[in-house]
């Protein structure tokens, strides 16, 4: 009989009781800290338990989140290798837990057909096995982890689309209901090491593992790819695909149907016309969308030149294919950040997010731009209810948690801007972003732990983004902000000196620059003086996100900065009245 600890916030009790009495009826020994015997001690027992256990199912909450009890049995838990998470009321994790899998029991009612439950009962089942012998064995629910394609094209600039390869497997795979699948940002931790594929399947808590290859040259694409066995190591079925580039489509396909039959799982037929359907029959098209997607996670923010490069490659792949809904979306994204924080007014990012909408109405990232342009109208209700539909159309887009975090941290809801740039920094591994605005809002919210947590991975994020294009001027500002955090003043200057020879133009570095010269290096008036040329070229987001940012809190009564801030908004009023604005 395998023993399952139970950890909670106090506020969250029934819940667990439910959770408990769930796992219980399945045959499994369940302990929670309602069983404490009166002559022992708290500490020893609880200690006593979390080594025993099989499993440690953690149900997050926002209280839950702040307890010391529960973060310190999670992480005790995580170093085990016996940790589920499961989320009841849509709180993120904290750090670090939010890079791991976590199941969804909000509204959770004790019924063992909903998938947040599935979810956790497989994890139960991986980790500690079924439950008693003489009860039914719950069904092992099948779980795969598609680690990145490995990209053997002998070129760096075609890893764009190897990863696009993987992800869009792993997407594959998300629509058919009897898989469970990690998570994108999960797997990529594991890029570019060496690994064992049981033991990454052991850690991952899942029963099956996909790697491959990828090789574009010419024209033509090869395409390795086997599924492992993640107790056993065995290959369950392997594969290689050597064809022209135009049947990328038909080799996705065959590669996520080749999967579902090795696991002897029924395919329904909506989830088969779900895989098939691609967004675009050009392969052309698909490759110039990955291309700039893969710009636009990962370049350099701040610079206009960016948003340039991503407008064109996308109005190219809708010119191929004018109903490319991914294209159009991405378009409108770029065009939406060229036009309010840039300040070139007469983008037109509404006709290509309508367009996008127009050809495929569930495609959230367009909601995003909507919610934008609302925003920057002070339509803020407005934009609220864009943000939500887009939630509730895609809750694990990357973009659009990032709008929901800064739409919620310009109107200074810092729990709610927490809770998103968590989420966002959760789905995409080379998101450094996030993790410095994460650091104004654990710092606005007063959690110092969490600060300098934040500012650490920031500089290792950077750090990396950095490896990639050492010119990152983002990147760049992220690691001085950071080292500043963290109290290293004398390298967090000298990255401010080489940053601002290198891209002195980086609006979006001067902006961090300015925070921490006005924070942590103690030196206000040198960060008005960093801001000084930026003001000529705000656009209205930054514009509004300058003037609801609590990091600037200490300048703000400076007349230096009100100055400055007038000015800008007086320069970008000229600009839209002299240039007939299309949004």
């Amino acid at each position: 009989m395998a023993d399952i600890f139970i950890s909670y916030a106090r506020q969250d009790e029934p819940m667990a009781e439910r959770v408990a009495d769930a796992l219980r009826s399945q045959g499994y020994a369940v302990w929670r800290d309602d069983e404490l015997p009166a002559h022992r001690a708290y500490a020893d027992v609880i200690e006593e338990r979390l080594k025993a256990a099989d499993a440690v199912v953690v149900l997050w909450s926002s209280e839950a989140a702040t307890s010391q009890w529960v973060r310190a049995e999670a992480d005790a838990a995580r170093a085990a290798g016996t940790l589920i998470q499961a989320a009841i009321d849509g709180t993120v994790p904290p750090m670090p837990f939010n890079q791991i899998q976590c199941a969804d029991l909000r509204g959770w009612d004790g019924k063992s057909d909903a998938p947040g439950w599935h979810k956790l009962a497989a994890s139960v089942t991986a980790l500690a096995g079924s439950g008693q012998a003489e009860l039914t064995k719950p069904r092992r629910e099948l779980s795969v982890c598609v680690l990145p394609f490995a990209n053997m094209s002998g070129d760096s600039e075609q890893e764009y689309f190897s990863d696009g390869i993987s992800e869009d497997i792993t997407t594959d795979l998300s629509k058919v209901s009897a898989l469970a699948v990690t998570a994108r940002n999960t797997a990529f931790t594991f890029k570019g090491q060496s690994v064992d594929v049981c033991d990454i399947a052991r850690k991952l808590g899942v029963s099956h593992v996909l790697e491959g290859s990828v090789r574009k040259a010419s024209g033509r694409v090869r395409i390795t790819a086997q599924l492992i066995d993640g107790a056993s190591g065995d290959h369950l079925w392997a594969e290689r695909y050597d064809r022209d580039l135009t049947d990328i489509f038909a080799i996705q396909d065959e590669i996520s149907k080749a999967i579902v039959d090795a696991l002897k799982v029924k395919l329904l037929p909506e989830e088969k016309k779900a895989i098939e359907n691609r967004g675009t029959t050009s392969a052309e098209a698909y490759n110039l969308y990955l291309l700039a997607r893969q710009y636009w996670i990962s370049g350099n923010y701040g610079d206009p030149s960016l948003d340039v490069r991503v407008i064109r490659i996308c109005t190219r792949a809708t010119e191929i294919d004018p109903n490319y809904a991914r294209a159009w979306a991405l378009m409108a994204l770029a065009q939406a950040d060229y036009c309010f924080d840039f300040d070139n007014p007469g983008q037109d990012c509404l006709a290509a997010a309508e367009r996008a909408l127009q050809i495929d109405p569930t495609i959230a990232e367009a909601h995003c731009v909507k919610a934008r342009i609302l925003s920057a109208s002070g339509k803020h209700d407005e934009a609220d209810r864009e943000i939500e539909r887009a939630l509730q159309l895609d809750p694990e887009s990357w973009d659009v948690n990032n709008q929901a975090a800064r739409q919620a941290f310009r109107n200074r809801r810092m729990d709610d801007a927490t809770r998103y740039f968590e989420k966002a920094a959760s789905l995409m591994d080379s998101d450094f972003r996030s993790w410095g605005m994460l650091v104004s809002c654990y710092r606005a919210r007063g959690d110092h732990d969490a600060v300098l947590n934040a500012s650490k991975i920031l500089v290792e994020k950077s750090e990396e983004a950095l490896k990639e294009d050492p010119s990152n001027g983002s990147a760049l500002g992220m690691i001085a902000s950071g080292l500043a955090l963290l109290g290293q003043k004398d390298r967090a200057r000298e990255w401010i000196d080489r940053a601002l020879l290198l891209d002195p133009d980086n609006t979006r570095s001067r902006y961090n620059f300015a925070c921490a010269l006005a924070n942590e290096l103690g030196e206000p008036q040198a960060a008005l003086d960093i801001l000084e040329p930026v003001y000529e070229k705000l656009g209205p987001g930054l514009i509004e996100h300058m003037q609801s940012d609590p990091d600037l809190d200490v300048v703000r009564d400076d007349p230096r900065f009100v100055a400055g801030v007038a000015r800008a908004i007086k320069n970008s009023k000229a600009r839209a009245s002299a240039t007939p604005a299309t949004t």
